[in-house]
């Protein structure tokens, strides 16, 4: 999605947003009504309004946080293409209302718990944009287990911490992904075809990864089970020569 630059969003005293949001933004499809899910202070759901979607619902369980997105949404005009509702995950949201859903900041376990309870997203004309802050192997596993299709990622390093912006659509096609999979999806793809500012990202995001594996590693396991981390962590380390 295009829209209005960072330094002239924040020049006209728009909120500035960091590296994994833009990212997100730019993974929405043009002129597509938006659900934003876990909006917290409403800084995405602007954005996502003025790079051009014509309606973006935003979605919070806290009330406090909700009456900031409120505020920001009256301070930038846009009242009439923002829409903030109180409510648990998609339940506030109607199928006619999104096109595409942007679920940023929770982990992937609930955010695929959110995703499990909206039996309606398995439609092909939906597309869901997710920037998990943790658990992505298990987000990965649903998706696939589930019938959702990983159409691309995007790597982004914000304050030093790699994540990965996630693109995916429903197929029907459910299927039973690897473990490689699961732990870095499509990202490989990035650091070797991206540019130098995307397979740093990418870089570190595999890097990140593989600590976690080795981390993992040191916990007590039976033979079966150490013979299959080990061979994980092998393939993981191919990715990065």
């Amino acid at each position: 999605m295009n829209g209005p630059d960072q330094g002239e969003m924040y020049r006209a005293g728009r909120p500035a947003l960091g590296a994994r949001l833009l990212a997100a933004v730019e993974a929405v499809r043009p002129g597509r009504k938006v659900a934003d899910i876990g909006c917290d202070h409403g800084k995405l759901a602007v954005w996502l309004a003025l790079a051009g979607a014509p309606l973006v619902t935003a979605v919070d369980s806290r009330p406090m946080p909700l009456e900031k997105a409120k505020a920001l949404v009256r301070q930038c005009g846009l009242e009439g293409k923002v829409r903030c509702l109180l409510g648990n995950g998609l339940g506030p949201v109607a199928p006619e209302d999104a096109e595409d859903i942007v679920i940023a900041g929770l982990g992937g376990e609930v955010t695929a718990g959110i995703l499990s309870a909206a039996p309606w997203l398995r439609d092909a004309r939906f597309r869901l944009v997710l920037v998990p802050t943790s658990r992505h192997p298990h987000l990965r596993r649903w998706l696939s287990e589930s019938g959702f299709a990983l159409l691309g990622e995007t790597p982004v390093l914000e304050k030093g911490r790699p994540y990965t912006v996630m693109r995916a659509a429903f197929t029907g096609e459910a299927a039973v992904p690897t473990g490689l999979f699961c732990q870095v999806g499509l990202v490989p793809r990035a650091f070797e075809d991206g540019d130098e500012k995307t397979k740093k990202a990418a870089g570190a995001y595999l890097n990140a990864r593989l600590a976690a594996l080795e981390k993992a590693g040191r916990a007590p396991m039976d033979p079966p089970a150490r013979a299959a981390h080990e061979s994980l962590v092998k393939e993981l380390e191919a990715c990065l020569l």
